[in-house]
């Protein structure tokens, strides 16, 4: 059983939006986009990041909640223009604090997935002290979408389990 969510047939299910193991990552990101309370539908949403694991399944996730939904990468131009604009931001690039203040929106939920180890210790995609005086919610790293993955993937496996064997 896929508990991971990256079995072909479940990113297709996802791509297709039909109900399928999500991947644990996007999947926390999302329930902490609920808990915040903040209505999805009609927001500018940016991914940083266009990974298989991350910033296309969660770009996907969004889109089937009604946001609009932007998905920068290494070759966007000018992509602090496009950060400004978020009301969703999800930083996923393994860049140590490549997230600064000065893209970030007043008001804006920052999601940060990274986790970079330098001398000081592990420090998100985010710079988060700067960051956080902006925006309205952030995730710390470490402590943040990490744990979410796990109590996703178990959420996953549990589910898996008491489905009826196909």
């Amino acid at each position: 059983k896929d508990v991971d969510g990256f079995h072909p047939v479940n990113v297709g299910r996802l791509m297709a939006g039909l109900p399928c193991c999500e991947p644990c990552t996007p999947k926390g990101i999302m329930r902490l986009l609920e808990e915040t309370g903040l209505p999805i539908e009609g927001k500018e949403a940016v991914i940083i990041g266009r990974s298989n694991i991350v910033g296309k399944p969660v770009a996907l996730m969004l889109l089937s909640k009604s946001a609009t939904v932007t998905i920068c990468h290494s070759k966007t131009r000018d992509l602090a223009t496009h950060a400004r604009r978020a009301d969703i931001l999800v930083a996923a690039i393994g860049k140590p604090r490549f997230v600064t203040a000065d893209m970030v929106k007043e008001g804006a939920v920052v999601i940060d997935v990274g986790i970079n180890r330098l001398d000081e210790g592990l420090v998100g995609d985010v710079d988060y002290g700067p960051v956080s005086e902006k925006a309205s919610w952030i995730t710390p790293v470490p402590g943040g979408v990490g744990p979410m993955t796990i109590a996703m993937l178990l959420e996953n496996t549990l589910h898996q389990a008491r489905k009826p064997e196909a």
